[in-house]
């Protein structure tokens, strides 16, 4: 979809929802519209979107270069270092757009107390709120591009780990692991800016879902949890892999195949009009039945994109009806605190009559020494 069609779109989906103005700071979003990449850093970057004019931006002058092959007219609003002047720069961009006392949206997730409050000094008889809806009305359904770019992510992910298993061992700890798989990533052809740090954990360690990689070595008996991602174009992926260690006690290996049959029940749930929660109960009820639920201690999953975490969230309070074109990810897991864990995590796209997997690694239970 062209930057024209994002920015009609959100036109409409503004007015649908009774937003004068929406106001977005550096992040995804932004660069889905525009096509700029900014990063969040002490000088403010702000877009504002009104329907029927042209956008206003406020920005650092050094940032000026990238508006020079801008596809669409910007009132551009450029200030200097000292922070004393950034105040009347975004007054004068607001009064510009006659915002006095309207609805305008902003990204809870996004905006910083240091945006917001140069934008409510600016027009303080504006309110601001939750524009969450309209965004994810924008991203939620990816088009035939985002897929492939995030395909693309996949492959490079996969790649990535490939090369990396070569070379552990028996002893290598999980920061190493951790290192190689980061070198591996780039190596493979991930963008510079990974969608988050790997997470390598063995053993106990794996029991906890977000844990950090360690400098504890890999012992026989250990469940290893690899869970990272690559990013191509700005679209990303997010995976996991659970891999055994020498022997194996058989609770380790009945938990690991209750989850494997859980993934399984969550990718075949998912389709067009299945509600978000129906695919968390679907994919639950295998570890419930396993006799591990208390252990499964997260949601299913979590839609992805431009970010690892986005619209639609695989849980089960959210009867969000699933679309064509949504990605999210399947992630069961069960956790054994002070033992080991297991998890396995794909992601996959809703397609015209069902749901189809990015991710094809072999899921099945793989002895990596």
């Amino acid at each position: 979809m062209a930057v024209a069609e994002r920015l009609q779109k959100m036109a409409e989906e503004m007015v649908r929802h009774d937003f004068a103005a929406m106001a977005l700071n550096a992040g995804p979003t932004l660069s889905y519209l525009t096509g700029l990449n900014f990063h969040l850093m002490e000088r403010p970057v702000v877009m504002i979107f009104v329907p029927g004019a042209d956008p206003a931006i406020v920005l650092p002058e050094l940032e000026l270069p990238k508006l020079e092959t801008l596809p669409f007219a910007l009132r551009v609003h450029p200030y200097g270092e000292n922070p004393l002047g950034w105040p009347a720069v975004f007054a004068s961009a607001l009064g510009e757009l006659g915002l006095g006392g309207a609805r305008i949206g902003v990204e809870p997730r996004q905006m910083r107390l240091l945006e917001y409050e140069l934008l409510r000094k600016a027009c303080g008889d504006a309110r601001f709120l939750d524009g969450s809806a309209v965004f994810a009305a924008l991203r939620a359904k990816k088009d035939a591009a985002e897929v492939a770019a995030m395909r693309r992510a996949v492959t490079i992910a996969e790649d990535a780990l490939t090369a990396t298993l070569a070379k552990v061992r028996i002893g290598t700890t999980e920061k190493e692991i951790a290192a190689e798989l980061f070198l591996q990533l780039l190596a493979h052809g991930s963008d510079l800016v990974l969608p988050f740090s790997p997470i390598v954990a063995a053993g106990p360690n794996a029991a906890n879902p977000h844990a950090k990689p360690s400098a504890r070595p890999l012992s026989s008996g250990d469940l290893l949890i690899v869970d990272w991602g690559a990013a191509f174009e700005g679209y990303v992926s997010d995976l996991t892999r659970t891999f055994a260690v020498g022997d194996l006690d058989e609770e380790s290996r009945r938990i690991f195949a209750a989850v494997l049959a859980a993934n399984e029940a969550g990718r075949a749930a998912g389709r067009p009009g299945v509600s978000c929660a129906e695919v968390d109960r679907r994919t639950r009820q295998v570890i419930e039945d396993a006799g591990y639920g208390p252990r499964f201690t997260h949601r299913t999953g979590h839609g992805l994109g431009r970010e690892c975490h986005e619209d639609p969230y695989i849980r089960g309070d959210n009867e969000q009806l699933l679309e064509a074109g949504m990605a999210y990810t399947v992630e069961p897991g069960i956790y054994l605190p002070g033992r080991n864990g297991v998890r396995i995590e794909d992601d996959v796209v809703v397609t015209a009559d069902g749901a189809e997997s990015l991710s094809t690694m072999a899921r099945e239970l793989r002895f990596i020494v």
